[in-house]
């Protein structure tokens, strides 16, 4: 099994007043050569954003978009006619950029900051039709057991949103002391571990707030939560 720990305090920072943002791999002004991507995942960005600001009118082409919003609220359009469409916390969003698309992305909030992750994902599949989705997931469905939020378009046997990659994102929130095993598809796939929240161990790997850990060569793994933690799973091809 292959370990490799990303420490939250080595992720690149910007400040840009109304975005506070963090970026796990190389993106905008932070540049580092050895932080490009793991396997298929390419952006994990955990983002700040003020009241009423966001990202105005931009394109996208050939990637898988995934939005997840920890705290306030959404709101997004873009040029497949969807106006202002809201999306909250236990909410996630996916577009399927293909090619090509412009969307907007806001803080719908005029009092209270909007907290999230965006996720790029590079396709197996360019110059798709675009696509959007979103989905409410209930947080008891989550509680020491997986819950599947993304999967690929070919995968019938798990519910929830879907990609244009053989990819797999999912949530759990452990109990202080309870211990979780993760099942890979495949040994070529990795898992990108982002720890939320709490304190957990992967073989004696300790992961605190926002540290992540990236797993691979190996069938399966296991996590011992050392307090009330939220974690995310990234499972991506490697190759």
């Amino acid at each position: 099994m292959k370990l490799e720990k990303f420490s939250a305090d080595t992720r690149g920072f910007a400040n840009h007043g109304w975005l506070q943002a963090n970026h796990s791999f190389s993106f905008a002004n932070f540049y580092n050569p050895e932080r490009m991507q793991f396997g298929a995942l390419r952006v994990l960005n955990d983002d700040l954003i003020a009241p009423s600001m966001g990202f105005s009118t931009h394109p996208h082409q050939n990637m898988e978009i995934i939005t997840i919003p920890l705290s306030g609220v959404l709101k997004h359009k873009d040029s497949m006619s969807n106006e202002w469409l809201y999306v909250k916390p236990n909410e996630v969003q996916v577009m399927s950029a293909g090619k090509g698309i412009y969307h907007s992305e806001m803080n719908g909030s005029s009092e209270d900051y909007l907290s999230l992750f965006q996720i790029w994902i590079i396709p197996n599949q360019d110059g798709v039709d675009p696509r959007y989705n979103q989905q409410s997931f209930d947080p008891e469905d989550r509680k020491n057991k997986l819950q599947v939020l993304v999967s690929s378009l070919d995968d019938t046997n798990e519910n929830g949103l879907k990609i244009h990659q053989d990819a797999k994102l999912s949530r759990v929130d452990l109990d202080e002391g309870s211990t979780f095993q993760y099942n890979l598809k495949s040994q070529n796939h990795g898992v990108y571990v982002m720890n939320i929240s709490g304190d957990v161990a992967v073989d004696n790997q300790e992961l605190a707030h926002r540290d992540a850990l990236g797993v691979s060569n190996t069938d399966e793994f296991s996590i011992q939560a050392n307090s009330k933690s939220e974690l995310l799973f990234i499972e991506i091809p490697m190759n």
